[in-house]
């Protein structure tokens, strides 16, 4: 009996050894699901965009980057998401959006008087609608644009200022050209075929410096416009709200400011805005 005895007792504390085993394995593997449901990814953000450095174009080496590149890897990525960027129609983006072929917008896009159109993040930085013209031009102000011709690309902010003439600084042009490349707008101010275009100050700097030409940017600007990511009204994943946050914290740790300095000088400038003296 004795030695039945101490088989018992032998088997049972083996019982509690392998039990305490197991329960220390469920534990470690129960930790390491819950740091893969930590570090996976929630799926992919098809951002959709267009050309337009510096916010968005291919370097000298065929890869995709720019401040929006740079800025939405940031911060979808401190939300958990891959993305991908889709080149896009821009005359088709709201439709491609609301039809979900995208799930946001995200190229230089201002958000002033297009707040209800969809849901929108707040501002991520500030840019300057200008005008410019060839550097020998004797267009010195807005005033001088009366009776002149203006190269814009269509559906921008631009386009909608010369063709509904709300601000009373706006002239009564000749003619606006609204073309949907882009590009094309600068080769008519170049050849000619237009006295003067306007467009994000950012991205005309940039279209100099790319070709190296000169050309003058007037003074007094459009508009002075926030800009945004931009997500259907049918959207129901609170994205806007999120990355809103994310940008905020970004501002907070300095990468908002180092991002933004990789391309632009002054960085402050843009996420600040303008004071009036400006």
């Amino acid at each position: 009996m004795k030695i039945m005895g101490k088989k018992i007792a032998y088997f049972g504390a083996l019982a509690v050894l392998i039990l305490v085993v197991a329960l220390i394995a469920t534990g470690c593997n129960g930790k390491n699901d819950k740091d893969d449901v930590n570090t996976a990814t929630k799926g992919t953000i098809i951002v959709g965009s267009d050309d337009y450095p510096p916010f968005n174009y291919e370097d000298t080496n065929g890869n995709l980057t720019g401040i929006d590149v740079d800025l939405a890897k940031e911060a979808f990525g401190r939300l958990g998401y891959e993305i991908e960027f889709k080149a896009i129609d821009w005359e088709k983006k709201k439709e491609l959006v609301d039809a979900g072929k995208i799930d946001c917008i995200w190229g230089s896009f201002s958000i002033d008087g297009r707040e209800k159109d969809y849901k929108w993040t707040d501002a991520y930085m500030y840019s300057r609608q200008v005008v410019a013209v060839r550097k020998d031009s004797g267009i010195n102000s807005l005033t001088d644009l009366a009776g002149k011709t203006v190269a814009v690309q269509s559906t921008t902010k631009p386009e909608e200022i010369f063709l509904t003439r709300k601000d009373p600084r706006i002239p009564q042009v000749k003619e606006v050209f609204s073309l949907q490349n882009r590009e094309l707008v600068y080769p008519y101010l170049s050849e000619g075929y237009a006295d003067a275009i306007a467009a994000h100050e950012t991205s005309i700097i940039q279209y100099m410096k790319d070709y190296e030409l000169e050309y003058k940017i007037i003074e007094d600007p459009l508009q002075v416009v926030g800009l945004g990511v931009a997500f259907s009204k049918k959207d129901k994943r609170g994205l806007e709200k999120q990355l809103s946050e994310a940008f905020e914290e970004m501002r907070q740790d300095g990468s908002m400011k180092r991002i933004i300095g990789k391309y632009l000088e002054n960085p402050e400038k843009y996420m600040e805005g303008w004071n009036d003296e400006e």
